[in-house]
C-alpha cells in the first residue's frame, strides 16, 4: 500500500522528523486559503501515487497567493502518469541549500534491509546511481540485528556526505528504520532530504507498506487511497480476494498463488493470455468462490473463464457448489478442472451442472484446461 507524500510527512513528523509547513487542498479555494497562511510563497504538489512529479509537470512553485490560485486551477482535474488529480498539497517555499536522498528498501536478494544514503539528490535514485556513483553509499542491514552505528558511518563515509551534517542525517537515518520496522514497510525514502537555513528537512516523503502486515495496522488502512484503485481490484481488496486486472481475455480462478500464476504461464504457452489473477485462497468457502465468479464475469473483456482447483484445505465440492451458485446465468465458456479432496463429489455436481449447458467444460489437467480455454477464447 503506497501512501501519498502529505501522509508519509505526517507520519514522519511524528516520529521528529522535520517536515515543511504545509497543508492538504482539494479546491482551488482552499488553496488560496493555505497559500494566504503561509505568506504566499508555496509550491503545490499534486498528491497521486506515482514517482516522477516534478519532471511530469505535477509540482509548481508559486511566489504570490495570486500565482498559486491560477497554477492550481490548471493542475486540479488535470492527467498527470494517468491519474486525475484531485488533491494539491500546499507547502511552504524553502530556501534550499543543498539536497541530498536517505532511504531503505527490502534486500530480498540479500535477505536483509537495504540502507541507501546519497550526498547527492532531487532525482530519481537510479539516476543518481548512474549520474553521481561516488557520491551514492549502500549497506545491507540484517533485520535480526538492526542498524548499528558503524553501519550509519559507513554509509556517510561512502557517500562522501558533509561532515557538517553527520550528526543530524545519523539521527534522521536512525528514525527511518525505526519507521520502516515499526510500521512494517517495504520502502521508507526522502528524496530530496534538503539543507536549509534551519536545518536538515524533509522535502519530499515515500512510504510503502506490506499489504500483508495491514491487519497489525488498522490505522495505515484507513489511510488507504481507493480512489486510485482500479474498481475491481477494490472490490476485491473489500472481499478479500487477491485479485490483479490484466489485458487479456482468458479469465483466471485458482486457489493458491502458485497455483494461480501456473495456470497463468500454461495459457500464455497455449497462445492465450490471462485477463486476471485470482487467488481464492487455501480455504475458500461457497461463498468465496461465487464472489470471485461474479468478479470474473464483471470484466467485459473475459471471453472465457479457465478454473483450476487443486483440493488440500479447499474441498472441491464447497467450490462446485460456489460455481453452481455463480455460474447460472452465465453465457460464456467455462473450463473447469477440479483435483484433490472430494473430487470425485466436486465433479459430480460440475457433471450434473453441465448436463444442458453445453458451453460448460470439464477437463482432467492443468495443461487440458489451458489449450481448452485458450481454443474457446480465440473461437
Amino acid at each position: 500500500m503506497r501512501l501519498h507524500e502529505y501522509q508519509a510527512k505526517q507520519i514522519f513528523s511524528k516520529h521528529g522528523i522535520r517536515i515543511p509547513r504545509g497543508e492538504l487542498a482539494t479546491s482551488v479555494e482552499e488553496v488560496r486559503k493555505i497559500a494566504e497562511k503561509l505568506g504566499g510563497k508555496v509550491v503545490l504538489k499534486s498528491q497521486v501515487l506515482v514517482g516522477g512529479r516534478g519532471k511530469a509537470g505535477g509540482i509548481k512553485k508559486a511566489y504570490t497567493v495570486d500565482e498559486a490560485v491560477e497554477k492550481a486551477k490548471g493542475m486540479f482535474g488535470s492527467v498527470l502518469k494517468g491519474h486525475v488529480v484531485e488533491k494539491i498539497y500546499v507547502e511552504e517555499m524553502m530556501d534550499i541549500q543543498r539536497e541530498m536522498y536517505a532511504g531503505f528498501t527490502l534486500d530480498r536478494a540479500n535477505k536483509g534491509v537495504a540502507a541507501i544514503l546519497s550526498s547527492v539528490g532531487g532525482m530519481d535514485i537510479e539516476e543518481i546511481a548512474d549520474k553521481h556513483p561516488e557520491k551514492i553509499a549502500k549497506v545491507t542491514i540484517n533485520p535480526k540485528w538492526g542498524l548499528w552505528d558503524y553501519q550509519i558511518r559507513e554509509l556517510l563515509l561512502n557517500s562522501e556526505m558533509p561532515r557538517e551534517y553527520w550528526k543530524e542525517v545519523t539521527s534522521i537515518l536512525k528514525t527511518l528504520y525505526r519507521i520502516l520496522v515499526h510500521h512494517e514497510a517495504e520502502l521508507v525514502e526522502i528524496n530530496p532530504l534538503v539543507v536549509t537555513p534551519e536545518g536538515i528537512v524533509a522535502a519530499d516523503a515515500r512510504l510503502n507498506i506490506d499489504d500483508s502486515a495491514l491487519f497489525r495496522h488498522k490505522d495505515l488502512e484507513e489511510l488507504r487511497d481507493y480512489t486510485e484503485a482500479d474498481q475491481m481490484e477494490r472490490i476485491a481488496m473489500e472481499k478479500g480476494l487477491n485479485y490483479v486486472k490484466l489485458d487479456g481475455n482468458v479469465g483466471v480462478m485458482a486457489n493458491g498463488a502458485g497455483m494461480a500464476m501456473a495456470t497463468m504461464d500454461l495459457i500464455y504457452i497455449y497462445g492465450g493470455k490471462p485477463a486476471n489473477f485470482l487467488d481464492i485462497g487455501g480455504g475458500a468457502s461457497a461463498e468465496v468462490v461465487r464472489e470471485a465468479m461474479n468478479l470474473i464475469l464483471s470484466d467485459k473483456n473475459v471471453r472465457v473463464v479457465f478454473i483450476n482447483i487443486f483440493g488440500g484445505i479447499t474441498r472441491c465440492d464447497e467450490v462446485a457448489r460456489g460455481l453452481v451458485e455463480a455460474l447460472g446465468e452465465v453465457s460464456i465458456p467455462v473450463v473447469v478442472r477440479l483435483a484433490g479432496t472430494n473430487e470425485e463429489e466436486g465433479r459430480k455436481i460440475m457433471e450434473e451442472f453441465a448436463k444442458d449447458r453445453p458451453n460448460f467444460h470439464i477437463v482432467e489437467t492443468m495443461e487440458e484446461g489451458a489449450e481448452k480455454a485458450v481454443k474457446l477464447a480465440e473461437g
